[in-house]
């Protein structure tokens, strides 16, 4: 159950054992259904990179050694971990009817995400700039792709966090905006999940 909450008032959005129709709880049930075929997509690019990346596969060209640095990618791990965190943050303080707390939140989660993305788009540019680019072998195309796929969840996610915040100050928080919100909060700790199995099977194993 979720109620408009009035500015600092300590109304909880959440009542335990509230026996009404929750639309929240049937949203967040369909939005699980798209996350397990999202899982499946991601499970694939990792089934063909798997597949694609022997020296056979290079074409002559780099392999993982010679593309991937642990460093980068721990840093880049960290980033996205600390943006999970911030939204995570921001959905407690939802909970409470804390409207400033939230949007602080997602602030600081669409920062972090931005920066994210500028160390990955910095290390694809770096690739294709000495030739390494998406056609250059098979195992190349498996990287570029898998990684490729992520970063558009990302740009996705940040766009729907901005679309979350204007909906936040126009509608505050409705039952409707709160589904939304989880949603979002369990799309985002997926996108955070992801990039620790590509972390450590791209980037630790590879190197």
């Amino acid at each position: 159950m979720a109620e408009q909450a009035a500015p600092g008032a300590q109304a909880r959005l959440f009542y335990p054992g509230y026996a009404g129709h929750s639309q929240i709880s049937g949203r967040t049930l369909g939005f699980w259904l798209y996350m397990l075929s999202d899982a499946l997509l991601f499970t694939a690019l990792f089934a063909a990179y798997a597949v694609l990346d022997t020296p056979m596969n290079a074409a002559g060209g780099p392999v993982a050694s010679q593309i991937v640095n642990p460093i980068e990618g721990f840093w880049q791990t960290v980033v996205i971990l600390g943006s999970v965190t911030s939204y995570s943050l921001g959905t407690v303080a939802m909970k409470s009817g804390h409207r400033a707390g939230l949007v602080w939140g997602i602030l600081g989660a669409i920062l972090l995400a931005i920066v994210f993305l500028g160390f990955g788009f910095g290390d694809l540019a770096a690739l294709a700039a000495h030739g390494a680019g998406i056609s250059r072998s098979g195992y190349l195309s498996a990287y570029w792709v898998l990684i490729l796929t992520h970063a558009v969840h990302m740009v996705f996610g940040i766009l729907w966090m901005l679309v979350m915040l204007a909906q936040i100050v126009r509608l505050g928080f409705n039952e409707m905006v709160v589904a939304r919100l989880l949603n979002l909060r369990m799309f985002w700790q997926f996108q955070a999940t992801v990039w620790v199995c590509v972390y450590v099977y791209v980037y630790m194993i590879g190197a």
